[in-house]
């Protein structure tokens, strides 16, 4: 059997709204995982109900713009969020718990992105 899926490019703006209408549907969150790119980095959501996959895809060109939590809604999203935060440098707002960068201990501070401080 070959799952269904899907990749849906979203705003910044729209994250909340777009995983509440999923929780709401009776999706999962999957994971959260980020990609450096050479210039932005990609956060990208994934989400399953009954082996259909929809993932939400965010681009950040400016690493200044900090990303929602989904913690509100998944609450494991925590744990994404924090390691995204402590290997890319992505801001989160309102995560449920926020380990302030102290997540990891790597050898190298943002080791996926160290000029983003």
């Amino acid at each position: 059997m070959i799952e269904e899926q899907k990749l849906i490019d979203i705003e910044v703006k729209d994250l909340l709204s777009q995983a509440g209408d999923l929780c709401k549907s009776g999706y999962r969150l999957v994971q959260i995982g980020c990609t450096k790119l050479p210039e932005t980095l990609e956060v990208n959501y994934s989400f399953d109900k009954d082996y259909k996959f929809i993932n939400l895809k965010v681009k950040l060109n400016d690493l200044t713009v900090a990303l929602p939590s989904l913690s509100g809604i998944f609450w494991s999203a925590f744990l994404y969020e924090n390691e995204i935060h402590d290997l890319f440098g992505i801001k989160f707002t309102e995560m449920a718990v926020d380990y302030k960068g102290n997540f990891y201990r790597t050898a190298v501070k943002r080791g996926f992105n160290p000029q983003n401080e």
